[in-house]
């Protein structure tokens, strides 16, 4: 694997400009989710910088945010990361120019076209570090071999219908090696399209997590997302005469980096992923990462007592919890506000966060 990975180096980027509030009351606006504790006492941004170590060194790990994120981010990088390494969107424009401005920043910090960048979410769970690292060496192997880019799938155990799915198609490489072809990118399905997926075995969970040589990755975007790539060289001319972007960056399409670049490339495989992971999409998906106590799912409580009550979900940090007689409910309990609501409808925190902000005025505290 070395004579590849000895000609380029290796660098990380964390994607951590978010504002996702389906951790709502938890996760606002003016902190979202990646800078929670959720699990244990380092946030969520913190563990993705830990799970880091030994495959990228400190000073070839970078993250991205915005602006008004700066000191939340300063205050999350564990001391590992260097903050010259904090790269700032002007806006939130989605991940196409988000990864498009990192690269041109990575470039006028020193990487080549030829060094390697692996690009990954900062606010989800994974237990398995040994199994991540592997992955990720295994992926950077076959994206420097293959001049590709490398998607690590995540093996489906279940029809879930909040991930997008990636059908696998030709297996690629030598006799022991699992890389695959891509065929197609498929968007969050039905229950029915789901289960229909699971069943044929061809298909990955979309992690948002991949591997490329910089150049390559910039050749797609030259390719599949021209008009974006346009603004490329002048964000370039920007950041060395260390101008101001803003202006520039408004002109890149708002675009997800799959719509952009990976659905229609032919340059890009798929590799299983050796670790657990959950996005934490929801309160629901506490129960994925964390053992219940006593048949429920009981988070930063400080003590409980429960009879006849089984598989709720309960969110009280310093709080003593009783729970007597109630199933399947999710109960977070903040300096705030309380939130009781069924498991089944979890998603539905979007719903009461849409309401308060209809009538700000009174809630805005709360968002």
């Amino acid at each position: 694997m070395s004579d590849f990975a000895d000609k380029s180096k290796t660098f990380a980027l964390i994607m951590a400009g978010g504002k996702g509030t389906r951790f709502w009351p938890e996760s606002t606006e003016r902190k979202p989710k990646q800078y929670l504790n959720l699990l244990g006492e380092k946030s969520l941004l913190k563990q993705t910088i830990d799970r880091l170590d030994g495959f990228a060194p400190s000073e070839n790990t970078f993250v991205v945010t915005v602006k008004d994120q700066e000191d939340l981010i300063k205050k999350n990088m564990n001391g590992k990361v260097p903050v010259q390494n904090i790269i700032f969107e002007p806006s939130g424009r989605n991940t196409a120019p988000c990864i498009l401005l990192s690269l041109a920043e990575l470039l006028e910090k020193g990487a080549s076209p030829e060094d390697v960048v692996v690009i990954m979410p900062s606010d989800h769970v994974i237990l398995n570090e040994s199994g991540f690292r592997a992955t990720l060496e295994k992926g950077t192997y076959q994206a420097i071999k293959h001049n590709a880019i490398t998607v690590i799938g995540i093996q489906p155990n279940f029809p879930h219908t909040g991930y997008g799915y990636i059908e696998k198609g030709e297996k690629k490489g030598e006799e022991n090696c699992n890389l695959y072809t891509v065929n197609s990118f498929k968007e969050k399905p039905s229950k029915e399209k789901a289960i229909e997926y699971l069943k044929s075995g061809q298909y990955f969970w979309n992690a948002g997590l991949f591997i490329s040589k910089i150049g390559v990755l910039l050749e797609e975007f030259k390719t599949h997302a021209l008009t974006t790539y346009s603004h490329f060289s002048e964000i370039q001319k920007l950041l060395k005469k260390r101008e101001s972007i803003e202006g520039i960056y408004k002109l890149l399409q708002s675009e997800s980096i799959d719509y952009a670049v990976m659905e229609k490339s032919q340059r890009v495989m798929v590799i299983p992923a050796e670790f657990d992971w959950s996005d934490l999409g929801s309160w629901e998906a506490l129960e994925e990462v964390l053992s219940p106590k006593d048949g429920n799912t009981l988070v930063k409580v400080e003590g409980h007592y429960c009879k006849e009550a089984e598989g709720n979900i309960i969110f009280a940090p310093g709080k003593f919890v009783s729970l007597v007689g109630v199933k399947d409910l999710v109960v977070v309990s903040n300096e705030k506000v309380l939130m009781v609501m069924p498991k089944s409808d979890s998603q539905k925190v979007k719903e009461i966060v849409d309401a308060l902000k209809k009538d700000e005025k009174p809630y805005k505290e709360l968002l």
